[in-house]
């Protein structure tokens, strides 16, 4: 990190908990939190200037396979206080992994996040990797013929996550693409 910063890059912070298993919302925020406070005593430890930095965490949902399904403003509960409780508002923004959700799950998710009426001294936005790309490949599918129709799917994926940005998503269509779990068991980088 200090390398990041003493050559004018910004650092990016992520500590991902991964959602394979079967805890519920409030294990998955406490560990959240846990992991959270541990890095900010790393980063305070090593005189890390927050406000230079990006966090670039997993929203608190409950393990994949978890009995109990929850709703995105139960999501948005849990992450904004698990932040709230971990993350110092010198951090300047946080950009949200998808981790394994679908994209329209994750941005369901990131608008209720930004709905939320808690204490949000950040800017909160996405940082998908897989919910931002998945019904784009599978628009495209590896032909030129459908260039076109691989574009339009990016640009209104991005669109909905811009409005998912700033709290103001209204939903979708529910394409099957969009719909579709990303979730990959054990899943490593």
């Amino acid at each position: 990190l200090l390398f990041c910063s003493q050559n004018g890059l910004v650092p990016i912070v992520e500590p991902e908990v991964l959602c394979d298993g079967d805890h519920d919302l409030e294990t998955a925020q406490k560990v959240t939190e846990q992991v959270l406070a541990f890095t900010y005593k790393a980063l305070s430890d090593h005189h890390v200037y927050l406000e230079g930095t990006l966090l670039k965490p997993n929203m608190v949902t409950a393990g994949q396979s978890c009995a109990k399904k929850y709703k995105p403003e139960d999501n948005a509960r849990a992450t904004v206080q698990a932040l709230s409780r971990a993350v110092p508002a010198a951090v300047p923004g946080i950009t949200f992994l998808s981790g394994g959700q679908s994209e329209v799950s994750a941005t369901e998710n990131l608008n209720a996040i930004n709905q939320y009426q808690g204490r949000k001294p950040w800017a909160l936005s996405f940082s998908f990797g897989r919910a931002l790309q998945a019904s784009v490949l599978k628009a495209w599918q590896g032909q030129d013929s459908n260039l076109a129709n691989a574009q339009a799917t990016l640009i209104n994926r991005a669109k909905l996550n811009g409005l998912a940005a700033m709290g103001q998503y209204n939903g979708e269509d529910g394409s099957s693409a969009a719909s579709e779990s990303l979730f990959v068991p054990k899943h490593t980088y």
